[in-house]
């Protein structure tokens, strides 16, 4: 089972209300804890749950900060319920994308010459130069998913371009 399901409303501080934060957390860590608890009489020994986390986790970025919290608790999700559900040989691991060129980037409500500068800009803090593709993140979670990796169990994958050792 893959957890990938989000939103990333990004906003300064001074402008976050309560519903807002509410809608956050419930769609990026609400939702995906109760679809968990929903699926798990179902899975069978042996399975796999990764959920979505996110670099920015672990970083410090400004405005980020709800949707970092929603992606550090669906890490350490990860990790508590690998202790809950290896009895039942159910691990749980995470993946924690930097930016990835998805169309989720053209919808950050940016007109065009602020979207290329906001590229440029991400770009330029990622080691590895660019953006990542959606077949990297998909053949991380092809591989948790499998029969290749069963001693892999409350782990973080980062697929970051080196981003969060910058």
């Amino acid at each position: 089972v893959f957890l990938n399901a989000g939103i990333a409303d990004l906003r300064p501080l001074d402008d976050w209300t309560e519903a807002a934060f509410d809608r956050s957390i419930d769609i990026d860590l609400k939702g995906p804890y109760f679809l968990i608890k929903a699926l798990v009489p179902l899975l069978s020994n042996p399975s796999s749950i990764i959920l979505s986390g996110s670099v920015n986790a672990h970083m410090g970025m400004a405005g980020t900060h709800v949707y970092s919290l929603a992606k550090a608790g669906m890490i350490s999700l990860a990790r508590t319920l690998s202790g809950e559900l290896i009895g039942r040989g159910i691990r749980a691991n995470v993946i924690s994308p930097g930016p990835i060129d998805t169309p989720l980037n053209d919808k950050l409500g940016l007109d065009p010459e602020a979207a290329k500068a906001r590229a440029k800009a991400v770009v330029g803090l990622v080691p590895a130069g660019r953006f990542g593709t959606a077949e990297e993140i998909a053949n991380a979670v092809v591989f948790l998913a499998s029969d290749e990796c069963p001693f892999i169990v409350g782990a973080e994958i980062l697929i970051d371009g080196g981003l969060s050792i910058a």
